[in-house]
């Protein structure tokens, strides 16, 4: 007979180190602290240490915060970034990848340059996050609670699913993460390592500040969305803190859509 475990402990990060881009605002700075009020320490990545705010909450629960510099848009940055904090003898248990940027232009006049410059961040970063933390993770015996070595969290967009307006490479870069996701969940799964993502829906957040002020667009999708609201942030809390514990063990290679019912729509 298969043991039970309260549903409490089931959720809970004690013990764990989790590492998380974007974290500084919006969604990934709710994530971030979640996961410390799940009982994981925090590794921060930011392209500076002008923004504390994450930093100071999760302090102010009691957990570790740690703030390590990245410019996530320069592929040298980022290749040397999980090799700089594995020096510093942290062991990663959570991946989230939550960083990401939007530009906007008829798909017919879109610059090389800003096409490239989206994949970078969007997509090129966590090809190799995933793949550096991964590598860590698969060095790693299993955690004595989740009974897994790791979990990766990318977070995707209804873009991986639909095809957007005038952001052709937001939409192809989120398209490319959720296969990504599944390509390394084929593999990693069986070793202990789940891999997940998290599409959000239309959410109140800075990147979204363009539709926000376009009344027309802002009334034609919020009609559309059955919850009746857009998004917050504080709608991705649970959702992430389940993909990085033990609550989710059987759950990988998966495209978690938090998005109000929008693509349950006809």
């Amino acid at each position: 007979m298969a043991s039970t475990t309260g549903v409490q402990s089931m959720f809970s990060l004690e013990g764990h180190t989790a590492l998380i881009t974007g974290a500084t605002r919006g969604i990934g700075q709710a994530v971030a602290i979640a996961l410390a009020e799940a009982g994981a320490d925090i590794l921060l990545v930011q392209r500076d240490e002008s923004s504390t705010t994450t930093f100071n909450a999760i302090k102010a629960l009691g957990r570790q915060a740690t703030i390590y510099k990245a410019d996530l848009s320069s592929p040298i940055d980022v290749s040397q970034l999980v090799p700089r904090i594995l020096s510093d003898n942290h062991t990663i248990r959570i991946l989230v990848n939550c960083a990401g940027i939007q530009r906007r232009h008829p798909s017919h006049l879109f610059p090389d340059s800003d096409f490239a410059q989206v994949m970078q961040v969007n997509l090129n970063t966590v090809f190799t996050l995933c793949r550096d933390v991964g590598a860590h993770m698969l060095g790693l015996d299993p955690h004595p609670v989740t009974g897994r070595k790791g979990s990766v969290i990318n977070f995707a967009s209804l873009l991986t699913f639909q095809g957007g307006l005038t952001v052709p490479a937001y939409a192809a870069s989120k398209g490319a993460v959720g296969q990504l996701t599944k390509s390394f969940a084929n593999e990693w799964t069986k070793e202990g390592i789940t891999v997940n993502a998290i599409a959000p829906g239309y959410i109140e957040t800075d990147m979204n500040e363009a539709l926000l002020k376009d009344e027309a667009r802002l009334r034609s999708i919020s009609e559309r969305i059955p919850a009746g609201r857009w998004g917050s942030p504080e709608d991705f809390k649970g959702t992430a803190v389940y993909l990085a514990s033990k609550a989710s063990g059987y759950v990988s290679g998966h495209v978690l859509v938090v998005d109000g019912g929008w693509m349950g729509r006809d």
